[in-house]
């Protein structure tokens, strides 16, 4: 099997050429094997260009390269042919027929997709938010929320507060259990942004098994037990009515499902 070499050069980190390099490759080599993938981020001088050329040329690589600015790519095109290394502009010709569509000058500055903005910042912050509201910790953050999760164990409340957290969503969840009387401040957030999510019971006994042998447990006890799970969910109910929040079945829905029932209420 003849040894792979690809050079991928950036003004930037280079993450964008290496997943194209290596979706490619796969279908060719799954498990990229016998292949080098050289990542050469940051390149952004003419003299940079020129050593990766006569380096690739030494090694016999391909250069796949992800270049903004118009006169690097040229020169790089032009020191490949010059010197018979094949290469792969992956920006060039969509950047030219952008230019040409909307007949706009491209700023030609290396990482602007990577730059950090207001809508990244809310990311993080909800992100955050999910975390440490997460599973009841601190019910003040409930009055903080912009949605507020509730449900019995097992009924997908933490992946789905990190879900709607990638939305830029605060998002809190609260476990209801018979035993634990929920926070006073569950019942002072507004009806219309609390969501409780219920499953049937057979479902949620198969989970829970599923669960306890995970953990190394006996799949018997009290927590997966058919009695103890209606116990709960009565319980659950009479909470979600005494709120008068909407209640969505998530026996058969996917975290991705459940959240577009979220966002089509609260938008």
């Amino acid at each position: 099997m003849k040894k792979l070499h690809i050079f991928i050069v950036s003004d930037s980190v280079g993450e964008t050429g290496e997943l194209v390099a290596k979706a490619a490759v796969s279908q060719f080599r799954p498990g990229l094997q016998n292949t080098s993938l050289k990542r050469l981020p940051h390149i952004e001088t003419i003299d940079h260009v020129i050593e990766i050329v006569h380096l690739a040329k030494n090694q016999q690589a391909i250069i796949l390269f992800t270049l903004v600015k118009k006169k690097m790519r040229a020169t790089m095109k032009k020191e490949c042919a010059k010197h018979g290394v094949r290469f792969i502009d992956l920006m060039g010709p969509l950047m030219v027929t952008l230019e040409e569509e909307l007949n706009e000058i491209p700023f030609e500055e290396p990482g602007l997709v990577r730059k950090l903005d207001d809508d990244y910042f809310k990311k993080i912050e909800a992100i955050e938010f999910a975390v440490k509201y997460d599973d009841g910790r601190d019910p003040r953050g409930l009055l903080l929320a912009d949605i507020v999760l509730i449900g019995v164990s097992r009924t997908s409340k933490t992946p789905l507060s990190q879900y709607l957290a990638h939305k830029r969503y605060k998002v809190a969840n609260v476990p209801l259990v018979p035993e634990v009387e929920p926070p006073e401040e569950l019942f002072k957030v507004d009806p219309e942004k609390c969501f409780g999510l219920v499953i049937s019971p057979d479902k949620l006994n198969s989970i829970r098994k599923e669960r306890l042998i995970a953990l190394g447990l006996n799949d018997d006890a009290s927590y997966a037990k058919l009695d103890r799970i209606k116990q709960e969910i009565v319980h659950f109910e009479k909470v979600a009515s005494r709120i008068g929040c909407q209640v969505i079945d998530v026996t058969n829905r996917a975290v991705e499902e459940t959240a577009n029932v979220i966002l089509n209420k609260i938008q």
